[in-house]
Parts: C-alpha cells; sequence; structure tokens
C-alpha cells in the first residue's frame, strides 16, 4: 500500500525575493518533521501519554475536542506552515 504522491522536492523553495525557505527534511519512515510543529506534536503526545497513564479520562469525544483545539491553535501560531487535513 504505498502513495501514489512523488517524494518531496528538497530543492529550496523562493518565498521571496532574494530568501529562500529549505521544506522540512525527511526522517527515516518518510514522514517530514518541522522544528515548528515540535510544540504541537509534543502536547498531543503528552495527552496521550496522560490517557494512557491514566490520568486523563479516555474519550473519543474529549480527545477530539483536544486535537481540534491544538490544530486551531497551531494553525493561529503558524499561518501558512500550519499542517493541514
Amino acid at each position: 500500500m504505498g502513495s501514489n504522491l512523488p517524494p518531496p522536492s528538497s530543492a529550496p523553495v523562493s518565498l521571496v525575493r532574494g530568501l529562500d525557505f529549505m521544506p522540512c527534511p525527511q526522517v527515516g519512515n518518510g514522514r517530514p518533521t518541522c522544528p515548528l510543529t515540535w510544540p504541537f506534536d509534543s502536547a498531543r503526545a503528552l495527552y496521550a501519554q496522560g490517557v494512557y497513564a491514566g490520568v486523563i479520562r479516555r474519550s473519543m469525544v474529549a480527545s477530539g475536542a483536544f486535537d481540534r483545539g491544538v490544530a486551531a491553535l497551531e494553525g493561529l501560531a503558524l499561518g501558512p506552515w500550519a499542517r493541514r487535513v
């Protein structure tokens, strides 16, 4: 079950004349990792660990609400560089 999408380019993308933006580096499994998104990924991971440890009640509704909140905060903080599904 592979993806039909071509691999992302590692060439810089020119956003503004004279400025280059290097796309996110690839990790071993092929998923990009951006340092800008690490705080939001950490929040999601901490929430999951809290559920696993029993500190936070296991609920799909609460999990969805938390994820929507983090996604909204990520969109507000990162603007056009935020991930979208």
